[in-house]
């Protein structure tokens, strides 16, 4: 019976080091959840778009994770073939979205919510507008000052 219990134990062990060890790798298999930027929306600052490909060309998908030092973002850029041209490294700052303190008529409850995101020193603020798996880059200087962001 104790060699049960301790088989059982060390089973769990294992399954929890393992859980750890996932996140703290930060596995990229395992979004927190992923949205396509919308089509109307301009590219965010820190993507170049490849020589001989225009913004109708290309489209970008954005996977947010939280690991235990952080949450991140990851920006994949493909061309209309879906071949993967550029993939970004982003830091999301605070804990969750940020809301404003008073958001404009029309939306639903909770939105839009921003991110503030940063790639290669480069920041910028992802918009969402309501739960669908699309988003947008705001340029609205109100929500970049309410934000407490610089534009450049």
């Amino acid at each position: 019976m104790f060699k049960i219990i301790r088989r059982i134990d060390k089973f769990l062990l294992f399954l929890v080091a393992l859980a750890i060890l996932g996140s703290a790798i930060g596995c990229e298999w395992f979004p927190e959840s992923t949205f396509d930027l919308a089509s109307e929306s301009r590219l965010p600052k820190w993507i170049t778009l490849p020589p001989g490909l225009t913004r109708a060309d290309v489209s970008i998908t954005m996977s947010y994770y939280v690991k235990p030092w952080g949450r991140t973002s990851t920006f994949v850029l493909k061309d209309s073939k879906g071949q993967v041209r550029t993939k970004l490294y982003g830091k999301d700052r605070g804990l969750g979205p940020n809301l404003l303190k008073h958001p404009p008529p029309g939306f639903p409850p909770g939105y839009p919510a921003y991110e503030v995101i940063t790639v290669n020193g480069i920041t910028d603020i992802i918009e969402h507008r309501k739960m669908e798996p699309i988003f947008y880059i705001t340029d609205d200087p109100a929500v970049w000052n309410e934000l407490g962001v610089t534009q450049k």
